[in-house]
């Protein structure tokens, strides 16, 4: 990992650790949960949004009014948005999504479950999600929470990332390896 990441993810952690907890005692964990994932579909949908908490134009203040506003309006946890404006404050903002993937890690280990980054070329349907983190569970003995996105480049297929062990079922893996194969032989 550079430098930059690891610094990155370290002050991710350690924010993540100080809502983790206090949500944890207030028993509101599964509250946050929805909450993360609200946020993180917005941040994933606003291009405004991304350039706002990554960009030293926008001053600390306009930050900070910014994500308190958002956060009012979506509704998100008191402890959450006042840690939205102490990262605003201190500058932190760039950090967000390493936040919700610390935070996500950390209530997916408090319940038991494990979480499962999964790429597709469409968007996956309920009973497909089902299907899949029941076959998921079956190989790794947890309760499985899939993290679906969506990459049309990979024409069909799936990527499934758990933990360390990833599995590339796609269609455009399938044509580079039979590429290489080619090359091989000619």
């Amino acid at each position: 990992m550079s430098e930059p990441a690891s610094i990155s993810s370290g002050i991710a952690a350690r924010y993540a650790t100080a809502v983790f907890e206090i949500a944890n005692e207030n028993g509101e964990l599964s509250r946050l949960e929805t909450d993360l994932d609200d946020l993180a579909a917005a941040y994933d949908a606003s291009a405004d949004l991304r350039e706002l908490v990554s960009s030293p134009v926008y001053s600390r203040a306009a930050q900070g009014e910014a994500v308190a506003a958002l956060a009012t309006k979506m509704g998100i946890l008191p402890v959450m948005q006042n840690v939205l404006g102490l990262m605003a404050q201190k500058r932190r903002l760039f950090v967000l999504s390493q936040l919700i993937a610390s935070l996500r890690e950390r209530i997916a280990a408090h319940k038991g479950e494990v979480s499962a980054d999964v790429m597709s070329a469409q968007t996956l349907s309920d009973k497909q999600t089902k299907a899949l983190a029941k076959q998921l569970k079956a190989a790794v003995g947890k309760d499985v929470k899939i993290n679906a996105t969506v990459d049309e480049s990979l024409i069909g297929g799936l990527v499934v990332k758990v933990g360390s062990k990833m599995i590339d079922t796609s269609i455009r893996s399938k044509l580079n390896s039979l590429q290489n194969a080619m090359k091989e032989v000619g």
